[in-house]
């Protein structure tokens, strides 16, 4: 193992132990234990990610100038006392504490600090790094969904939190902090096509565009997520099923991401942006207007969940694809920012969506009408110059 493939396993311990796969596990222990209203400890977990979003824009800009070292390692610190405040939360306001501080630990150790950290690196051999971090971090809601639920079969969520604060503070802390010692090397001059300022370009019309787009299909893409289940229970379907439909589905996300390279070895970057996009939205279309047999809609999940897998590396890779990697942590953190934000309203909006439309198939049809409206928006974030030549063999 190179110095880097060390740095690179590092940075991918960073979003394993992920809340995500963990809080859906034990907030039905939490709320029977302390009485506090399910949407209350939905909502704290929603205000991590939106403290991560917008933290993620300060974070992008340290990796910049310094590099990950400092910043994963302090963040993975505030994630072992973030959870160890959950823990021992004695009620309410002091969990939802516990959380914001968990949105900064996660700005500071999730995808978008390691994405930074890669692409500095391993430029311009990123796409692959990119895919095995992916890869990684989309078999944690795997991994740690049973793992949670087995501790939670033998002790209380208290102690469960405490075991996954020690995990933490066992692998990723000692990883961050002795494995990224590579030098950091100098940010690349910008591409001559390019400003050399990332303030022009976070105002320029195509970045905007670019955002707006992105930010449109993430909240999309998760919407179908946390209501493809009550879809399939409106259409007749078993619990086990819907749940059997939604976990193929994650699986497919994870088996997407490994086809990302050979599709960005084929494409330009208006023309690979405009077609996940529009997949996203026909799968969606699909969901919305089949209603069975069972097999097809397990398939469609799965399908949705590899186009879902592929937009994660699009995201990664789209400032490096137009305006190079010069300010890629602070253009990237800007461009993920409402993306987030609309992932973290998604389950919200959704559900409150669902009923005045006439139910979740009609949502979906709905969600649909979105999709396209992204995928047009897409086709108005050309890049500053003509479609850059297909990445070389990876």
């Amino acid at each position: 193992m190179t110095e880097l493939d060390a740095h690179r396993a590092a940075i991918g311990t960073g979003d394993r132990s992920r809340p995500r796969a963990v809080l859906p596990v034990l907030n039905p222990a939490i709320t029977t234990d302390t009485g506090w209203p399910v949407g209350a400890t939905t909502a704290a977990f929603s205000a991590a990610l939106l403290i991560s979003a917008f933290a993620g824009i300060r974070v992008g800009r340290i990796i910049d100038h310094r590099g990950p070292r400092t910043v994963m390692t302090a963040g993975s610190v505030l994630g072992v006392a973030s959870l160890l405040i959950i823990a021992a939360a004695p009620n309410l306001a002091v969990f939802f504490a516990g959380w914001l501080l968990a949105g900064l630990a996660m700005a500071a150790t999730f995808y978008q600090p390691a994405f930074a950290a890669l692409t500095r690196w391993w430029a311009p051999d990123h796409v692959r790094a990119l895919t095995i971090v992916t890869l990684a971090g989309g078999l944690a809601s795997t991994v740690f969904a049973p793992l949670t639920a087995a501790l939670a079969n033998h002790m209380s969520w208290r102690a469960t939190y405490t075991v996954l604060a020690l995990a933490l503070a066992t692998v990723t802390v000692p990883a961050h902090a002795l494995a990224l010692k590579a030098p950091w090397p100098a940010a690349p001059p910008a591409p001559a096509h390019a400003s050399d300022s990332a303030t022009t370009v976070a105002r320029s019309r195509p970045f905007w565009m670019l955002a707006t787009a992105l930010t449109l299909s993430a909240f999309t893409v998760y919407a179908v997520v946390v209501t493809l289940v009550p879809l399939l229970l409106e259409r007749g379907y078993t619990t086990s099923q819907a749940a059997w439909a939604l976990g193929l589905g994650g699986a497919g996300q994870t088996l997407g991401r490994t086809l990302y390279a050979t599709l960005a070895r084929h494409t330009g970057v208006t023309a690979r942006t405009a077609t996940l996009i529009s997949l996203g939205g026909v799968t969606t279309a699909a969901l919305a207007f089949t209603p069975g047999p069972y097999t097809l809609l397990v398939a469609l999940s799965v399908a949705a969940g590899m186009v879902r897998g592929n937009l994660t590396l699009l995201q990664a890779t789209a400032i490096t694809d137009r305006w190079g990697t010069t300010h890629y942590g602070h253009l990237s953190g800007l461009l993920a920012a409402p993306a987030t934000t609309a992932s973290a309203l998604a389950p919200f909006v959704g559900a409150a969506l669902a009923s005045p439309l006439g139910g979740y198939p009609r949502l979906f049809a709905t969600l649909t009408i979105v999709s396209t409206a992204s995928c047009l928006i897409s086709l108005r974030a050309m890049p500053p110059t003509p479609e850059a030549t297909p990445l070389p063999h990876i």
